[in-house]
């Protein structure tokens, strides 16, 4: 689904902060990015959103080379992925409930098709009895819940979470957790930035670790 091939990253005119990334993600797979704060791991997210490109490389996302697509066509392929980002980015003048259901608006879709599974989504995540609710009026932990509901509810080929259990209580942690593992059993590819080393420990899955600019892979 996706390849780096020896690329690199630089803001300005500084020193590359990530260099040399050669790494596969394949369909239907699940890993954790791990490393210190600062190592990069945002950034990568970024570029693996197509809304960062590398200062150099080769980066290949569902069999297209990422440097010749059009800004229409970047925006098509990211259509195919759920992101969760750290800031949230819900819409404020949007209830949480029209948050959650703006993907599959953007898709065409009509809200009667819809309209049950974001609400049933909604209670799973214990936003029932807040889906009238603005942003605004949200706590951080309601808003990251949001933002998770968000980027699944149109079951993406590829979902990006940044700290997805970072605001949280340990056992809503687990059940986010849960929902991610779900997601990636009906066939969406899930890469979780995490420094949660217990977290990432209660699961058998890949890890990328970013270190000193550069990533080692541990299948």
């Amino acid at each position: 689904m996706i390849r780096f091939e020896n690329v690199g990253l630089r803001y300005g005119l500084g020193p590359e902060i990530l260099r040399d990334l050669s790494f596969r993600i394949d369909g239907q797979s699940f890993q954790f990015l791990t490393g210190p704060s600062g190592a990069g791991k945002t950034s990568l997210l970024r570029m693996l959103f197509l809304s960062l490109k590398p200062t150099r490389g080769l980066i290949s996302m569902f069999d297209y080379d990422t440097a010749s697509l059009s800004k229409d066509d970047r925006a098509s392929l990211r259509r195919r992925i759920g992101i969760v980002f750290q800031d949230f980015r819900l819409l404020d003048h949007l209830t949480t409930y029209e948050n959650v259901a703006l993907p599959l608006r953007v898709l065409g879709k009509d809200e009667a098709s819809y309209r049950a599974e974001v609400a049933e989504l909604l209670h799973w995540v214990g936003l029932g009895e807040r889906l009238s609710a603005l942003p605004p009026l949200l706590s951080g932990g309601e808003k990251q819940r949001a933002a998770i509901a968000r980027a699944v509810i149109a079951r993406p080929q590829l979902l990006l979470a940044d700290e997805p259990t970072g605001n949280v209580d340990p056992n809503l942690g687990q059940r986010l957790l849960r929902l991610f593992v779900e997601l990636n059993k009906s066939g969406t590819s899930v890469v979780i930035a995490t420094h949660d080393i217990a977290l990432m420990d209660e699961y058998d899955a890949r890890r990328l670790v970013l270190h000193d600019g550069r990533l080692h892979v541990y299948d």
